[in-house]
């Protein structure tokens, strides 16, 4: 579950982010500014000439003039309408380049977090922060600090030529804007503890339904369907209740904002009726009153609608704030040089470790690799051996002892040096949609085409290269669609090759495949762990046959570790007594057939 956070969010959080995101547009800020400021003009002209139409008009002017007044009028609203088209521009492409800026540095300090964090948090919340909450902040960067500086120049300007008709209109009207102000600007924060738990709420709905989109399979077959669609429904229903409440108490600023232009246009007309009737004041004047408190009303209800924007903003930006301010619990390195070329020592000195502070998955784990030797890692589900290799990753830092490569402790280097240096090959095949090269490459234009062609042939997979529609270009489902499960294997096995590491990690598939591609699977293991260190988890026996060492796991405690051989050729390991019953090293119903095959070949 996701921690709450403070949804109270302080003016320099706010400021922070338009620094940092609209200092690089700087120019297109400044366009946006310039554009503003002729909005205002056109905005302050256009009532005025109005004003002198109508007293032209009573005054008996000719024809002519009058038509002169209303081209005048028809041209600052042409270049009003096209000023404001122009202005929506910028103003859009300065907010979808700083929401996009903005997203990705989210997305890259995500990736770039511990598991931990990502354990605590689903992948559907995580993206509704990512996306949905940075969306929430587009008008912010594009309009907010504009149209408000905006708007209270504009008032300003209002101000000044009301004051210039009449002092006492000037000062009443000046009286209702900042009456005004001061209802909306107490309104401010209503809304956003609202808006935050109308987040919450929607990142609890997301993460619900990528989850069990997941496990479409695994629902269906188990019947569970009812009950997911129920409890859809509740988090659905929950998510409505919180959003309907923010929507209406953040409408209180906007029917503030109401009730203050209707009470602004009864002082404007009673002012300008009252100045009229004294001869103070033309008609025309009286219409310009008017408008004038009409145009005025315009910023205030912007402003308006910038605080509920606002609002909900400060929700977004706590919940920014909170990930942005989340630090990885695995510190990088200061920098030691990893060696580039040669197959690298591994050592592991009493190293214990637990995803939990009560409940250590691995025990005291003492052994060393000599450079270029393979481990076999066996052991049952829970034993510990996936956790060994996550910890040569630095995923995890052991609670106790030390992992080494080449004699220096791994927190010494940078992540980046330690993670290029190792390949892993996984179960879970991760394939993206994009195209053959880029999934080979992990969109890395650096590696020519030559080089990826060749390793697919070395890996038997020149008739399916060659299959392929548009070669190398030719575009993947995401998953893996379409493909099978020991070609999207061998394309694992592709990627480590075309990353050249020095240690590999190879968690073996635990499903048959066919004998031909059972053996392509077989070649290519042999040749990537040539030259090469390597920890092989062993799912069958026949996999540990191309190990030097044998390591069996217990209860997270190494039971049995020894050169493979001596252990087959001892009658009272543990080793041993599989070889003779056969047995599977992870057991599966679907694998026992064959198991006793593979016998033979271990003890070669």
């Amino acid at each position: 579950t996701e921690r709450p956070f403070a949804v109270k969010v302080s003016v320099r959080q706010y400021w922070r982010l338009l620094a940092t995101y609209l200092k690089p547009q700087g120019r297109r800020a400044a366009v946006l500014g310039a554009l503003l400021l002729l909005s205002i003009a056109l905005q302050l002209a256009a009532p005025r000439v109005i004003s002198r139409f109508i007293d032209r008009a009573i005054a008996g002017d000719s024809l002519n003039q009058l038509i002169v007044l209303a081209g005048f009028f028809l041209a600052l609203a042409v270049l009003t309408q096209i000023v404001n088209l122009a202005e929506v521009w910028v103003a859009e492409n300065v907010g979808w380049t700083a929401t996009n800026n903005l997203r990705s540095d989210l997305a890259l300090h995500v990736l770039r977090l511990d598991p931990a964090f990502h354990n605590a948090h689903t992948p559907g919340a995580l993206i509704e922060r990512v996306d949905g909450d940075v969306s929430k902040l587009g008008n912010f960067f594009s309009r907010f600090v504009v149209q408000v500086l905006g708007n209270g120049l504009l008032a300003i300007g209002i101000f000044i030529f009301l004051f210039r008709i009449d002092w006492r209109v000037g000062g009443a009207i000046v009286l209702f804007a900042i009456l005004s102000f001061l209802i909306i600007n107490s309104l401010r924060d209503v809304a956003v503890p609202h808006w935050a738990a109308e987040r919450e709420a929607s990142s609890r709905l997301f993460g619900f339904i990528e989850e069990r989109l997941g496990g479409t399979e695994d629902i269906r077959a188990a019947g569970a369907t009812a009950y997911v669609m129920r409890s859809n429904h509740e988090r659905a229903r929950d998510f409505m209740r919180k959003r309907l409440k923010a929507v209406v108490v953040g409408s209180a600023s906007w029917a503030s904002s109401f009730l203050m232009f209707a009470i602004g246009t009864a002082i404007s007309l009673g002012l300008g009726a009252w100045l009229y009737r004294d001869g103070a004041i033309s008609i025309g004047t009286v219409y310009l009153i008017y408008q004038y408190s009409n145009v005025l009303s315009r910023p205030i209800e912007q402003i308006s609608r910038q605080m509920q924007d606002l609002q909900q903003a400060g929700a977004s930006v706590g919940r920014i704030q909170e990930i942005l301010a989340t630090e990885s619990a695995i510190e990088d390195g200061p920098g030691v040089t990893l060696p580039a070329d040669g197959a690298l020592a591994v050592e592991y000195d009493a190293v214990s470790f637990g995803y939990t502070v009560d409940e250590p998955v691995v025990r005291d784990i003492s052994f060393r690799l000599a450079p270029g030797t393979v481990l076999g890692l066996i052991g049952r589900t829970g034993s510990g051996k996936t956790t060994i290799t996550r910890l040569l990753l630095r995923l995890y830092d052991p609670t106790a002892g030390t992992v080494r490569i080449g004699d220096v402790d791994i927190r010494q280097f940078r992540l980046a040096d330690l993670r290029d240096r190792i390949g892993v090959v996984t179960q879970d095949i991760q394939l993206f949609q994009a195209s053959v090269r880029d999934n080979l490459t992990f969109f890395d234009s650096d590696v020519d085409d030559a080089r990826i062609i060749a390793t697919l042939r070395d890996l038997g997979l020149s008739r399916w290269l060659d299959a392929l529609p548009e070669g190398l270009d030719t575009q993947l489902a995401s998953g893996g669609g379409g493909l099978s499960a020991g070609e999207g294997q061998l394309l694992a096995f592709a990627r480590v090759f075309l990353h050249n590491p020095r240690i590999v990690i190879l968690d073996e598939a635990s499903s048959r495949l066919d004998p031909a591609t059972e053996q392509r699977l077989e070649r290519a293991v042999d040749r990537l762990l040539a030259g090469r260190t390597g920890i092989v988890i062993a799912h069958r026996l026949a996999t540990v046959r191309r190990a030097d060492q044998i390591m069996v796991l217990e209860d997270g405690r190494i039971v049995e570790h020894g050169p493979r051989a001596a252990l087959a050729a001892d009658p009272d390991s543990r080793f041993a007594g599989m070889l003779r019953t056969g047995q599977d090293l992870v057991p599966d119903d679907d694998e026992s057939v064959g198991a006793a095959a593979d016998v033979s070949e271990v003890r070669a």
